[in-house]
């Protein structure tokens, strides 16, 4: 576990790096930054975990990768090339999907056609990518025509993140997947993230229920002010007492 106020960035090796922040800062405001000097690595294969205070910055940060929030500073690459000043269309070509906290399924429209409009770039490889989906998420292959609207909000979430697995991304974004739901949907969101990784998919997940996103993230970042004040294996930052005296006594203190 590393203190970044206090220690040197480690080099990086290039070769199985998926996503990379370096140094960035960004806000939604003209002159006010939610990021200052925020740094992620996420390689190939990997789940990464991002927890931290409200107004730390963790929506706003995948948000950047995603092209959602003004980058002033800094660099993003996906797979070794710069994504910034990228919209979100572009993005989802290059590898990056994204399943937002809410808002994130077309309610008025079947499971199936949620699942189309994640691949209306590449229709082609409809069947080959519902194979994938439904292997992990197998309630959805037996309800394909059920609206959208009338599921539940662990429903929903699973209708949203298999929209995003549709186009084979490199690297899945995950905001606040176990926000709202009751105790027994959170873990099984838990599981089927974890499903997700195990598939093959590098995962990026922000989430507020800090010490389950640890114990099953490989490794997670602390962020407070918009910076990663802490970087290290999960269980390890579980265990940390700074980790602990400063985040953990207040952050999905409710979890197992």
């Amino acid at each position: 576990m590393t203190d970044s106020s206090a220690a040197p960035a480690q080099p990086v090796d290039d070769r199985d790096v998926v996503v990379e922040l370096k140094d960035v800062h960004a806000g939604y405001l003209p002159g006010v930054n939610i990021l200052n000097g925020a740094n992620l690595v996420a390689r190939q294969g990997e789940l990464i975990g991002i927890i931290g205070p409200n107004g730390a910055g963790k929506s706003t940060l995948l948000k950047a990768i995603f092209g959602m929030v003004q980058v002033r500073g800094g660099d993003i690459t996906v797979n070794g090339e710069s994504i910034l000043g990228l919209k979100a269309d572009k993005l989802v070509r290059r590898g990056v999907g994204f399943v937002p906290q809410t808002n994130n399924v077309f309610p008025s429209l079947t499971i199936e056609e949620n699942l189309q409009m994640g691949l209306y770039q590449n229709p082609k490889i409809y069947a080959s990518r519902l194979e994938f989906v439904t292997e992990i998420f197998a309630e959805l292959g037996a309800r394909l025509k059920q609206r959208a609207g009338s599921l539940s909000g662990g429903e929903r979430q699973m209708v949203a993140m298999s929209r995003a697995l549709m186009m084979d991304p490199s690297v899945l974004l995950l905001d606040e997947p176990s926000a709202g739901l009751s105790p027994v949907r959170q873990d099984d969101a838990f599981i089927r993230v974890s499903d997700i990784n195990k598939a093959g998919v590098t995962t990026i997940m922000v989430e507020q229920n800090a010490r389950r996103c640890l114990q099953i993230c490989d490794r997670g970042y602390v962020l407070d002010q918009g910076k990663d004040a802490y970087e290290g294996a999960g269980r390890a930052l579980l265990e940390d007492p700074k980790v602990i005296g400063l985040y953990l006594g207040t952050l999905g203190q409710d979890a197992a």
